[in-house]
């Protein structure tokens, strides 16, 4: 009997990881798609310079609110939010979400850093712009904000949040000249990417070595 549950939670398990696995490989495969026309390249394409045009008219004269519309990348503010995510994963002994919100996003933005715009090569003002860094620490800030969330309204709600922010960055960023659209679309496939990645690692660490109960 002990056994066959035991094998029922394992198939359940593999269930409930096959589509987190496909949105990661999908999101990470459509983010090389997006930056390969642009590698190696520093000219906005037809997309990128409809939405700087768009910007540029919307948000003539107002570089503040723009700057506002940026707050959100910065690590000022990304930074607490994950401590408090981290302390209340580890009161709440859930390991597997501890280590995806300490260790995910810090990780996603080195290897976007020091990985991925290098590989791309693509430049925007003088420095790599493809993917965006900023939108990488907010987005998978937010990745690991709907993780943790409990299922249901809490989870909606966390969504909608990134739902709101993201665009509101991208048109900060835009209209500030720190990227182009493509960069923050590319920067937001490899945050969903990674974080995900992450995630399913960290719980298949976790159901061999499992935390002990108190």
């Amino acid at each position: 009997m002990e056994q066959g549950t035991t094998e029922a939670a394992v198939a359940k398990t593999a269930r409930g990881a096959r589509p987190v696995a496909i949105t990661s490989a999908v999101c990470a495969l459509a983010m090389v798609a997006l930056g390969i026309p642009f590698a190696g390249g520093t000219a906005p394409g037809a997309v990128d310079r409809a939405f700087q045009d768009w910007v540029a008219g919307a948000f003539d004269g107002q570089a503040e609110l723009l700057r506002l519309f940026v707050v959100a990348t910065q690590p000022y503010v990304l930074v607490p939010v994950l401590a408090v995510v981290a302390i209340a994963c580890a009161l709440a002994r859930r390991g597997p979400e501890l280590a995806v919100a300490l260790a995910g996003p810090a990780i996603a933005i080195a290897l976007n850093t020091w990985v991925l715009k290098p590989l791309f090569d693509r430049h925007n003002g003088g420095t790599y712009a493809y993917p965006s860094g900023h939108t990488v620490s907010l987005v998978s800030t937010l990745v690991v904000l709907v993780i943790v969330a409990r299922p249901g309204a809490a989870t909606a709600l966390t969504a909608a949040l990134g739902a709101l922010l993201v665009p509101f960055a991208a048109v900060g960023m835009v209209g500030l000249g720190f990227h182009y659209l493509t960069d923050v679309v590319g920067g937001t496939l490899f945050a969903v990417a990674f974080v995900l990645a992450a995630l399913l690692v960290s719980r298949a660490y976790f159901r061999r070595r499992p935390w002990p109960t108190r």
